[in-house]
């Protein structure tokens, strides 16, 4: 643990991170063909043609994934492996509509409190296992176990009816406008069988599911590795025999493994990686993959647990964090200019957004008036936490807000911890009562980070309690007219803006870059990407 004062703040905001090459070579083993001996013609036995060659999909890891299954992975990363495992009942598409997948159809009741799914009777999952309405209703009962990272979702449902082998009853106690995107985030279907037989442990260090791919093995910290399943129900997919996924944490590695041809994609590209594949996109076999991010870098304050009785507690001085730093030098000198300032967690494009609800301006004066008001006009100390090697820059972010904080009074003791344990001691609420993350949504609306950060005490991540916040996110769920949850939304950013739980740093422009081979990849705004349709040309 270090304490950052302000004197080293320019340090921080002007170092640069320097990428390394990673070089590799391969051979390749001569075949000879023989002559025939006969000179006369003979009548020649058919051969055998070679088999083609395998198509295998390379993808990097910015993370090294906790598990690899939907209900219990704590990053994007993890998701993003489990999606090509299992599946759900419905699926959002590219096109932002809810479709069916293991579902082949529904109907809702008039009151919403009935959805009746429909099953598919030709899945099978890769041990052989049946798909059954069993298989739903043995996942929402262990979905909404206390050691379950999403419980929430699968809280949703109060009851569930099994009307026959292929149809399930889902019952709720409310009308939930957000149910079909609760499956599609985090239900991935298990097999009761398969867990009965391994339970819980195996069925993680195993996993077995009706997706495109099925597990082959994981060697922790160096790769999980995939092949495509050939009882697959939906014809025509996968489009690749293998995937071999390598986590790499640092940026820096995983541009030279693209760059060495190890690695087909990758993601969280450091901004001048990005302008380096620019550069060589005309003469390499590369291409650069950008957008804007639907994800939110924030700064939790943790009135929970370790923040009570903190000056956090008090809404002026949360106020005067917020004034206290310099967010504009910080995307421009971190960042390259590359990220956009965000007022909330309804960001641009998100259901509800209002752009007269501006973010906090760097008002260090401002700062000061507030910290007196609230009783501290000396300042204070106080801890925060951050995960290492996880997001782009994003530790030089949290150094330089350190520093900013210093110049006010404010001392930080900041501490930079394992991703891993980093999100274990989240979810048990150990953290201190600052510490710094991101959330995205790939879902077009602000749901799943609100849900999950300030949706009351069963909200796995949640570390900021608001009993009016709570509310406000459950009229959310019962507010099915898209107009008027716009304006549930709105009104939730205006609340938190004004009483905000959190340091709302930028959103990021992400980077992304494929070997040219690659076709039909589409990752989402949420760094969602799902690779059944993915090919290798």
């Amino acid at each position: 643990m270090k304490k950052i004062h302000g004197k080293y703040l320019w340090f921080i905001l002007l170092a640069l991170v320097l990428a390394g090459a990673v070089l590799v070579g391969g051979c390749a083993e001569e075949v000879v063909e023989e002559e025939p001996v006969d000179e006369e013609p003979v009548d020649e036995e058919p051969v055998d043609e070679e088999p083609a060659e395998e198509a295998v999909l390379r993808v990097a890891l910015t993370t090294n994934p906790n598990t690899i299954e939907p209900a219990t992975g704590d990053t994007r990363t993890a998701s993003n492996v489990a999606w090509s495992i299992f599946e759900s009942l419905v699926w959002l598409n590219d096109e932002g509509e809810i479709v069916p997948s293991l579902a082949r159809d529904w109907t809702i009741s008039e009151d919403g409190t009935l959805y009746t799914f429909e099953l598919r009777e030709d899945v099978y999952f890769h041990n052989g296992d049946k798909f059954t309405a069993e298989d739903v209703y043995f996942t929402w009962e262990r979905g909404q176990g206390s050691d379950i990272t999403y419980r929430e979702d699968f809280l949703a449902v109060a009851d569930m009816n099994i009307i026959d082998e292929y149809t399930v009853e889902v019952v709720l106690d409310e009308p939930n406008a957000m149910l079909l995107l609760q499956m599609n985030e985090h239900w991935g279907i298990l097999s009761k069988d398969y867990h009965e037989e391994v339970g819980e442990d195996g069925y993680m260090q195993s996993p077995v599911g009706t997706g495109p791919f099925m597990f082959v093995e994981w060697r922790a910290g160096d790769r999980i590795e995939l092949e495509a399943f050939e009882d697959y129900w939906d014809d025509g997919y996968p489009k690749v025999d293998r995937v071999v996924y390598r986590p790499i944490p640092e940026s820096s590695t995983r541009y030279a493994a693209l760059m060495a041809d190890e690695i087909d994609i990758v993601s969280g590209l450091a901004p001048e990686q990005a302008e380096s594949i620019m550069a060589v996109e005309d003469e390499e076999d590369v291409k650069l993959v950008s957008y804007p991010h639907d994800r939110v870098f924030y700064i939790t304050f943790n009135n929970m647990t370790t923040g009570i009785g903190t000056p956090i507690e008090e809404q002026e001085v949360r106020q005067a964090m917020s004034y206290a730093i310099d967010y504009d030098l910080i995307i421009d000198r971190i960042f390259d200019g590359h990220a956009e300032r965000t007022a909330g967690f309804v960001v641009p494009g998100n259901l509800g957004y209002d752009p007269s609800i501006e973010p906090y301006p760097y008002d260090p004066e401002k700062a000061l008036e507030l910290l007196a008001e609230a009783g501290y006009p000396d300042g204070f100390s106080i801890e925060m936490a951050g995960p290492s090697d996880t997001y782009v820059n994003f530790e030089d972010v949290l150094q330089a807000v350190a520093g900013f904080w210093g110049e006010v009074g404010i001392e930080v003791d900041l501490e930079f911890m394992e991703s891993g344990r980093f999100w274990d001691l989240q979810a048990s609420r150990e953290l201190p009562p600052l510490f710094g993350d991101s959330w995205s949504s790939s879902m077009g609306e602000a749901y799943p980070r609100l849900l999950g950060s300030v949706g009351g005490e069963d909200a796995s991540y949640a570390a900021w309690l608001d009993p009016k916040l709570v509310d406000m996110v459950r009229q959310i769920e019962l507010t099915p007219d898209d107009n008027e949850r716009a304006a549930v939304y709105t009104e939730i950013l205006e609340y938190m803006h004004e009483d905000p739980p959190f340091i709302y740093l930028y959103q990021p422009t992400a980077f992304e870059a494929i070997n040219e081979r690659v076709q039909n990849y589409n990752p989402r705004v949420s760094e969602q990407y799902y690779l059944k349709g993915v090919g290798i040309e």
